[in-house]
């Protein structure tokens, strides 16, 4: 069989301040070439819809794998799974992903006959059974995670080894043109999978079904050796949450000699606790570092289940300063903020020295939120479910509410983008323009053109042609009701006993086949 994996277009903030490479596609694509299918990949972050037809004119695959992790690129994938069965009938349509898993139903109701199946759960695992019964001329149904217009399949299933299968890098046309910052280009990498906590307004857990599992520190350094690019992103949703498995991975890296730039996202709370481990990495190259902060308030970290006490919170940042690593944070603008509100986060913003990031509280389907919120949504168009704009009724008059939020952005990317962070970094610019590298470069003067609230404004009155499904009612009476994935106790739980106890100590809620 021939399959041809799709990365659907940026979204608003990925056209400024990174564009990450398609790690979990790559890693769909090995599995169907380690079941010796053949295997093109094409990212439409990089390339244009026009080349993505192209290739399926000359290469004529037997079926397409669209990945949608973001909703928002629900509209795109649609649009193009329609016009691409217009003219290829015969063509085998397929969609998965992370977001994908939560609005499956809706993904074959808006594509009308397009798409053939819609793969929930891990890609790595069902891709290959997808192809044989393809080939076979078989139902689809049967496979783990499918959801097609004939019925459901059984419940998707874990990859059964996170070891056994490297990322097909080699499929992707444009490597240069990843970057995360000043990390220019850029690759990424897979430490673990899946996160034990369980905010309110995050669909990780959700999805993985709480589990938490590791790769070795063998199959990581090997994976690793194989990466040209000197930057890389560790794609954790909490790295380092063992601070064994954190320091094996890194005594494996010294031991090999290899020397990159690091940038990756942990809690405050992890980071405090293991010190030593983030202090090593600091050694062997790690630069740059993101910390959901999410709130600079007592209330705000409750309404999020984000149960880390606010002087901890402003203790990671002083112990991550004392590193010398860069800080970026994340704060989540509540729709119920005011003028004042903006003004005292600008204020903050501008006292502390890390970068900071605004994003805008989004319920999504896989999130506890978009359960238990109890607000109207304004809008159910997917192109909106971006974290850049709002949903959900505002304080404010909309338009008021996007004028103070872009300032608020503006006066924070003034600290660290335009002309300032230019000669700030000019050694580090100056570098990526002998090597031929621009992405950090142009980033620098890219905000104004995309963040603009009389644009965001007008997004809410473009024609919608497919909404985001309603909220189940009545909401399911347990939580794991939520989960994509069930897991299996600790056969999926990498925790040993105290950082269990630091998970729930630290604001999860118990797990739910334990007791504490």
């Amino acid at each position: 069989m021939r399959l041809l994996c799709v990365h659907p277009g940026p979204l608003m903030y990925t056209k400024v301040f990174l564009r990450l490479e398609p790690l979990g596609l790559e890693l769909v694509a090995a599995a169907g070439l380690a079941a010796g299918h053949a295997v093109r990949l094409i990212d439409l972050q990089v390339e244009t819809h026009r080349a993505y037809f192209r290739d399926i004119d000359r290469w004529r695959p037997d079926v397409v794998a669209f990945s949608c992790n973001y909703l928002a690129n629900v509209p795109e994938i649609v649009d193009l799974a329609q016009e691409t069965k217009r003219r290829f009938p015969a063509l085998r349509i397929v969609v998965g992903g992370h977001s994908a898993s939560f609005v499956a139903p809706s993904l074959l109701a808006h594509g009308a006959g397009a798409i053939d199946c819609v793969l929930r759960g891990e890609g790595e695992a069902a891709m290959p059974l997808l192809l044989e019964r393809i080939a076979q001329g078989a139902a689809l149904r049967d496979v783990p995670g499918a959801v097609t217009p004939e019925g459901d399949g059984p419940k998707p299933v874990f990859v059964e080894d996170l070891n056994a299968l490297r990322p097909a890098r080699h499929l992707l046309r444009h490597r240069r043109k990843y970057f995360i910052g000043p990390l220019d280009p850029c690759a990424s990498i897979e430490f673990s999978r899946g996160c034990p906590w369980d905010c309110t307004f995050c669909s990780a857990w959700t999805f993985y079904g709480r589990s938490y599992r590791l790769m070795s520190p063998e199959r990581v350094v090997a994976d690793l050796e194989t990466i040209a690019e000197p930057g890389v992103f560790i794609v954790d949703d909490v790295a380092f949450i063992r601070p064994e498995h954190g320091m094996a991975i890194g005594e494996a890296i010294a031991r090999r000699g290899l020397r990159k730039a690091y940038y990756l996202e942990t809690r405050g709370d992890v980071l405090l606790r293991n010190k030593e481990v983030f202090r090593f990495w600091k050694a062997l190259g790690l630069r740059f570092m993101f910390l959901g902060l999410e709130a600079i308030d007592e209330e705000g970290l409750r309404r999020y289940r984000k149960r880390v006490p606010l002087s901890r919170n402003f203790e990671a940042l002083e112990f991550a300063r004392s590193l010398g690593i860069n800080v970026a944070v994340n704060i989540i603008a509540d729709p119920d903020w005011d003028a004042a509100r903006f003004a005292a986060v600008r204020q903050w913003c501008l006292e502390v020295p890390e970068i900071v990031n605004i994003s805008v509280n989004t319920p999504y389907p896989g999130t506890e939120s978009w359960i238990t919120e109890q607000r109207r949504l304004t809008s159910r168009d997917y192109r909106l479910f971006d974290i850049q704009h709002c949903v959900l009724p505002t304080k404010l008059p909309l338009a008021e509410f996007y004028r103070e939020l872009v300032e608020t952005q503006r006066v924070l990317n003034k600290k660290h983008l335009g002309w300032r962070t230019l000669l700030g970094t000019a050694g580090i610019v100056a570098s990526h323009l002998r090597h031929g590298q621009t992405n950090f470069l142009r980033s620098l003067f890219r905000f104004n053109q995309v963040y603009d609230p009389a644009k965001m404004l007008a997004d809410h009155a473009l024609p919608v042609h497919y909404e985001v499904p309603l909220p189940e009612t009545p909401a399911p009476a347990k939580r794991d009701a939520l989960y994509v994935h069930v897991s299996r106790g600790e056969h999926d739980r990498a925790l040993d006993s105290r950082t269990k106890r630091f998970v729930v100590e630290a604001g999860a809620s118990a797990f739910d086949d334990e007791a504490y």
